[in-house]
Formats: structure tokens, sequence, C-alpha cells
């Protein structure tokens, strides 16, 4: 079983953004973030969980995903993203980003895990902690999928 924590954050929503991850599966373990000039905390917490399952290298896979976040973990496990799906994301957000996650999610077994934000969970306050370095470090990289949902608004 792989263990994946995931969190993103933002400073300003939108703003400098970052997402963290952590992979555990005795003996390994392996931590990775990255930081976006201009996105949403809600985009970076859902792309933590679709960069941690395709970088998994073994389709069908045993995981457990463990993220604070409603609005990720409740549209999966409620079903949400799949009606959002058939009516082709019609005003939703971030239609990009859950198509994405749409590709990678059939190839594993996942459990998703909502645990409490900022409330001692040592593995989630990590995923926060790289997650904010990242939104606030100097190798920031363009969220596209952000950009082009925003062109008419910059």
């Amino acid at each position: 079983m792989i263990k994946i924590y995931t969190d993103g954050s933002s400073r300003g929503n939108p703003g400098p953004g970052g997402y963290g991850i952590i992979w555990h599966k005795d003996p390994y373990y392996k931590e990775s973030s990255q930081g976006f000039v201009k996105t949403t905390n809600n985009r970076m917490e859902l792309l933590a969980v679709i960069v941690a399952l395709e970088s998994l290298k073994r389709p069908g896979s045993e995981v457990t995903v463990y993220s604070d976040s409603k609005y990720v973990i409740d549209a999966i496990t409620k079903g949400w993203v799949y009606n959002w799906q058939k009516k082709g994301f019609a005003g939703k957000k971030n239609p990009d980003l859950w198509r994405r996650y749409l590709k990678i999610h059939p190839v594993h077994n996942i459990k998703y895990v909502w645990v409490k934000g900022h409330n001692n969970h040592p593995q989630n306050e990590r995923c926060d902690e790289l997650a904010v370095n990242a939104a606030l470090s100097s190798d920031l990289i363009p969220d596209k999928g952000y950009e082009q949902a925003n062109s008419s608004l910059l």
C-alpha cells in the first residue's frame, strides 16, 4: 500500500501558489513540491493529487490519498466530478485539472481520506510546509491552465 499525502497553498486567491506531496511505502519515502506564479488554492490541492498519482510507475497500485481539501475529497468520493464530466464541466472551475484527474484515476486502486488541516497531523503539516515554501520560492512557473481559463480577465 502506497500512502500519499498532499496539500496545496496559495498566497492570495489567486496569487502565487504551490503544492506539496509525500509518498510513503516502507522503506520508501519521497517529498516533492512545485510553485506557480499565479493560481488558486483549489487548483494546487487538486494538482498535488494528480501529480502524485501520475508519478506512480505501476498501474493497479493500491493507494491511499490523504488530503485536507474537502473540495477534492468530496468531489471524488461523493461522485460530483463524474456528474460534472457528464455535463461537460459547464460552470465548473478547473475543468482542465479535473479532466487530467479523470485520466489517471482508473489506473490505480485509490482510497481517499480527508484529514483536518492544521491539526498536528505530521504528514499534512509537512505537506503544508512544502506547499507554502514552494509558493514563496523564486522558482515559480506559470500555471498555464489557470492563465488560459482567466486570460479574458487578465
